[in-house]
């Protein structure tokens, strides 16, 4: 089967927060994930949505044009996309040469049908700032509950929406001057003609029931909706000069340009035909609540309007709102998370884990830093790391190492094995259904039933009894089918650690590349070597909580605010000879131990495995990481560095780092095993 998937393009006006991939862009990943795991043609779009009077307007205040302003937060999304290992197949954005076309193929095939009309109408204008305003640089008062914040498209308290027009007493975000109506002319797509249309098409879908209520509602008031502005910045509309398309018109286009230029990438320009011009695809659009009518009602009927067969969605998995410790994000009031600082200390899959456990599937819900620390701690270590470590180490020390002979089996050990089967089903169901809560609710129950089994069959002492050791055998092996089906089942979600548990039971394939039914119903091969367990997480302590808590809503003080100042580079050194850099001898190294040198502020003691043997090695960086933060990861290390004594320390070699002015940061190997050469 082939699947579409799409999350909401990102506003190209600023940096996202967790909010934001709670609602469209975790759920859509997670699903991708696990449909190419099901052995689907999967195609994953995202991209920027970069145009808009909005951008215009930020981009003026903050003194660079529309275009470097988009390049900017283009680059930080997508950096914060890679920093969650999100999977997209493309991801675009919509200032690309090649977006224009499809968005003016889709206004001339809604003109040559007479859906589209010129209209002069009043539009808000500011005596002010001289200009016409946006409706999201509009406020006012709801036209259906008076809440008298209401943004200027749609009420952030009822959720109605409406046009900047209908507002009662509106006046500009920006200067807070009161608004006047002035003529424009502008032109308007009729959407009134596709009521009966959406009607019967809304109606024969078996979607969240918020989605079909929304939808409903916004069809039943279905009126003309102007799809041009007055501006330079954007699509350019064919005949009008000093009019570019409305961003809410060519954005959802963008998830078809994103499909061309993937397909322009592949080289075979007519890939994208493959998925959005044949019935049989499936598309999933995966939004927050605040994008359902653009997805249910304005881009299908656009769609509707078409010549071509395009398709319309099957599935909306539009998702609540993400809140912070009870309240909205808000990066002007301090209430939010600072990404940069938060992965310096924590992982991409544990984030990614502490959202999709409490996802806000089907009402609001909440990040807070204590359930956070919960999720880390005692279902990610506790119960999932725990399991794992526990049956390795007993394998390493009873089975040396390898997979055992489940030549043994009684009526406990078969009763196990049927119930991870029933629960691998059941995780597939959920992720099926958009589900991740209880897919994580699944992957828990797993390793909880992993813990009970071998708490309950006692290796240890059946180790004591050389005639019990095919009982034991079958025990561990078992156990580690176990620990092979929470990697299955944890891989959409946490793919990174589950890819480490892959490997340790003796695996060299990607488990991403994978099928799920063949993964699960294949045994571990008797006497595959196994690897040596490390952690997989480390322990959130609550001093680190408590501070991050106390971060929220905090102000710098004037004088904390710095100027940014440009950095000052090191001179390159001068040029060596291929055979001077030849003797360099790069190593991948495995933290297993840290510790502070006493007497020093600067100096670490690490521990390190170099896969043939283990060295110990003192290096600057404790002013920049912390112990906790190293064990466990795999840092660049320099091996055939002559030894030398630092505060009474043999140093057997260094650990490569990064710095520049105040700065330093170590880099990170994710897949490679220790010792592995680096070139």
């Amino acid at each position: 089967m082939k699947i579409l998937i799409t999350s909401a393009l990102p506003y190209a006006n600023g940096p996202l927060h967790f909010g934001h991939i709670a609602g469209a862009y975790l759920p859509g990943d997670c699903y991708a994930r696990f449909e190419r795991l099901q052995g689907n043609e999967v195609l994953y779009l995202c991209g920027s949505d970069e145009y808009g009077v909005a951008i215009t307007l930020s981009a003026e205040l903050a003194g660079r044009s529309p275009q470097e302003h988009v390049d900017i937060f283009h680059a930080i999304n997508k950096a914060l996309f890679d920093k969650l290992q999100f999977s997209f197949d493309h991801y675009s954005r919509t200032t690309w040469e090649g977006h224009a076309a499809p968005v003016q193929e889709f206004f001339f095939a809604l003109q040559k049908k007479g859906l589209i009309e010129e209209r002069t109408e009043n539009h808000l204008y500011s005596m002010k700032e001289k200009r016409f305003l946006a409706d999201r640089y509009v406020v006012g008062t709801c036209p259906k509950c008076s809440f008298d914040q209401a943004r200027g498209d749609e009420c952030q308290k009822c959720a109605a929406s409406y046009e900047a027009t209908d507002l009662k007493n509106p006046r500009s975000k920006l200067s807070g001057d009161a608004l006047v109506l002035k003529p424009s002319t502008h032109l308007y797509l009729r959407f009134d003609h596709f009521r009966q249309q959406l009607f019967d098409w809304i109606r024969s879908k078996d979607w969240k029931e918020n989605v079909v209520h929304f939808a409903m509602r916004y069809i039943d008031e279905l009126k003309p909706r102007a799809i041009t502005r007055d501006s330079s910045w954007g699509v350019p509309v064919p005949g009008y000069p000093d009019k570019v398309f409305y961003v809410w018109f060519d954005a959802p286009i963008g998830y078809i340009s994103a499909a061309q230029e993937w397909a322009q990438k592949i080289g075979d320009s007519r890939a994208w035909e493959r998925f959005w011009l044949e019935p049989e695809t499936k598309l999933i659009h995966f939004i927050g609540k605040d994008n359902i009518p653009f997805h249910t009602v304005f881009f299908p009927a656009m769609l509707m309007g078409q010549d071509r067969p395009y398709k319309l969605p099957d599935e909306v998995p539009a998702n609540e709102f993400y809140m912070l410790e009870g309240r909205q994000f808000s990066k002007s009031d301090n209430w939010t998370i600072d990404l940069e600082d938060f992965f310096q200390h924590y992982s991409a899959d544990q984030i990614r884990y502490a959202i999709a456990s409490n996802a806000p599937e089907t009402a609001d819900s909440d990040f807070s830093w204590k359930d956070f620390q919960m999720r880390c701690n005692a279902e990610l270590l506790g119960k999932f790391g725990n399991f794992v470590h526990r049956v390795l180490v007993f394998a390493k020390q009873h089975c040396q190492s390898c997979v055992p002979l489940a030549q043994t089996l009684d009526e406990e050990d078969r009763f196990f094995s049927t119930q991870m089967s029933a629960l691998v089903k059941t995780a597939a169901s959920h992720y099926s259904k958009f589900s991740l809560r209880k897919a994580c609710q699944t992957l828990m129950e797993l390793a909880h039933l992993g813990n009970a089994y071998f708490d309950h069959k006692k290796p240890w002492v059946l180790a004591k009894d050389p005639a019990k050791v095919p009982i034991l055998q079958a025990c561990i092996a078992l156990c580690l089918e176990c620990i092979k089906n929470l990697a299955l089942v944890a891989s959409p979600i946490i793919p990174t650690s589950a890819q480490i548990v892959w490997n340790l039971l003796g695996n060299h394939s990607e488990l991403s590349q994978g099928l799920w039914n063949t993964i699960a119903a294949t045994p571990l091969p008797t006497g595959q070597r196994l690897g040596e367990s490390t952690p997989l997480f480390r322990k959130v302590e609550d001093v680190e909580i408590e501070q991050q808590i106390a971060k929220l809503g905090l102000k710098k003080n004037p004088q904390e605010i710095q100027m940014t100042v440009p950095p000052t580079y090191e001179p390159f050194k001068e040029s060596i000879a291929y055979d001077a850099f030849d003797k360099v001898d790069l190593r991948v190294a495995l933290v297993l131990e840290v510790e502070k040198v006493p007497k020093s502020k600067k100096l670490l003691k690490l521990t390190l495995d170099l896969g043939s043997e283990k060295r110990t090695v003192v290096s600057g960086i404790a002013l920049h990481y912390q112990p906790d933060q190293l064990i466990g990861r795999k840092v660049v290390f320099l091996a055939n560095l002559a030894p030398a004594t630092i505060m009474g320390i043999e140093s057997q070699g260094m650990v490569l780092a990064a710095g520049i002015g105040d700065s330093l940061e170590l880099p990170f190997i994710d897949k490679l095993a220790p010792g592995a050469s680096i070139c």
